[in-house]
């Protein structure tokens, strides 16, 4: 566990922060915000756990949790021979969630168009974790062009966009409440 006795270290005043193997990058370095928007999904998870039922929270609580850890993957840069082995995402974790989409997905009607954000308020906030989720995964995508990142780690955001959206239906009455893009509905 990590024990945390203070909250500023005034180490960031000067727009530097530290990685997980103690170098020091500017705030707005690449791995900085990769993992930064990890976090925001995380936040965004816990707004949709407000709302959701128990068996959903279940999922969004170990999501939540793979999320720190993925944050602590993309913070400690891959080099050879550590002096403590880091930790990273795995392919279980990635499997996890695979077994969950497909256990929701059995139980839904397939799409006829795509999916409007909100129907309830479960919902809404997993689409908007959904959205910042992506929006992660292009940061770490951009951030593997430049550097080595645990290819576990892409996966694991890829499949988590995918499961938020599957459980967003499933929240939604299993599809029941999903408010459908109607192309062109509005043009005059």
């Amino acid at each position: 566990m990590v024990r945390l006795t203070r909250i500023y270290t005034k180490g960031g005043d000067g727009g530097q922060t530290s990685l997980g193997d103690g170098a020091r990058v500017a705030k707005s370095d690449p791995r900085v915000a990769a993992f930064g928007t990890v976090d925001e999904a995380n936040a965004c998870i816990g707004l949709a756990r407000l709302h959701a039922d128990a068996d959903a929270d279940a999922m969004l609580a170990a999501i939540q949790n793979d999320l720190f850890d993925l944050g602590a993957d993309l913070c400690t840069p891959e080099a050879p021979d550590p002096k403590h082995a880091p930790l990273r995402i795995s392919e279980a974790q990635v499997e996890r969630l695979e077994r969950e989409i497909d256990a929701m997905n059995a139980d839904l009607a397939p799409l006829d168009s795509f999916v409007l954000p909100g129907g309830t308020p479960a919902a809404a906030y997993l689409h908007l974790a959904r959205t910042v989720a992506r929006r992660a995964e292009r940061g770490i995508v951009a951030l593997a062009a430049r550097e080595t990142v645990n290819p576990a780690a892409i996966r694991y955001i890829n499949r988590l966009s995918d499961h938020l959206f599957v459980l967003s239906r499933r929240v939604n009455g299993n599809g029941a409440k999903d408010v459908l893009w109607v192309p062109g509905k509005n043009r005059t």
